[in-house]
């Protein structure tokens, strides 16, 4: 496992044009090669400015949106028009402007009744778009991921049982202090991936941020410090506000 990358950038519209370029620049590479790109994508309100940045019409014209596979890395035990949910607001900024990465969707259907069996369902979605060798985790080629302030990243809170799950690709997870159930990648996938991207913004994450990537390995208490690929980068796209407290080696990081 190598280092983490960290970028920082002066805000998250900055931010946001620098991930869509990387993407944009993957999704081609692999479309050159005849191969589809498989990505899982969060929700919240952190990368809604990607997502916009996608299906704007100049950007989006230049995407193999074809070769494009799309997936969930969470989802809120709600229905995919409630206000809560990740794929409603996924909807909105992107799936609905762009008619061909609405059609390589894949959702999580984490309304339905029983939770375990729609995550059993998934990880037959992601073994039939990805083709795992036999016994082997599905490898995406980047998912991207956020930060909560309680250090959590997709579903996986402190505490919650998803996050001790190392068999599963997909699992249902109820959060107790939320009173809420989720379905979640776990960390095998997450681990796996080709590439992993973090976007971090705003000054009330600096704090979490700080201690994530700078304090004690404690991934039981902070669930984005076991996000670590095996073989896969790990790049950490922050604003200069989120950023404000790591140290000065990491702010002066390349």
């Amino acid at each position: 496992m190598s280092e983490p990358e960290i970028r920082i950038f002066p805000n998250l519209d900055e931010m946001s044009a620098a991930l869509a370029a990387r993407f944009v620049a993957a999704a081609n590479e692999r479309s050159r090669r005849e191969e589809n790109f498989c990505a899982a994508v969060s929700g919240g309100q952190t990368p809604r400015p990607f997502f916009e940045r996608l299906a704007d019409s100049a950007l989006s014209a230049s995407i193999p949106w074809t070769r494009m596979r799309l997936f969930q890395v969470d989802e809120r035990a709600v229905p995919p028009d409630h206000p809560q949910s990740n794929y409603g607001m996924l909807r909105r900024t992107l799936l609905d402007h762009v008619p061909a990465a609405a059609a390589n969707f894949h959702r999580m259907e984490a309304e339905r009744a029983n939770l375990s069996v729609a995550a059993l369902e998934y990880e037959g979605v992601l073994a039939r778009e990805l083709r795992p060798p036999q016994n082997h985790v599905p490898r995406l080629d980047l998912i991207l991921l956020g930060l909560g302030a309680d250090g959590h990243t997709a579903s996986l809170f402190p505490g919650t049982p998803a996050q001790a799950e190392r068999e599963r690709w997909v699992a249902p997870n109820f959060v107790p202090k939320l009173n809420m159930h989720r379905m979640t990648l776990t960390y095998p996938v997450l681990n796996a991936a080709a590439e992993v991207a973090f976007m971090v913004a705003g000054e009330e994450k600096s704090r979490i941020l700080q201690e994530v990537l700078e304090g004690p390995l404690r991934p039981e208490l902070f669930p984005a410090q076991g996000v670590q690929p095996a073989s896969g980068r790990l790049v950490w796209y922050l604003d200069r506000a989120a950023a404000e407290r790591l140290s000065n080696a990491r702010r002066s990081a390349p």
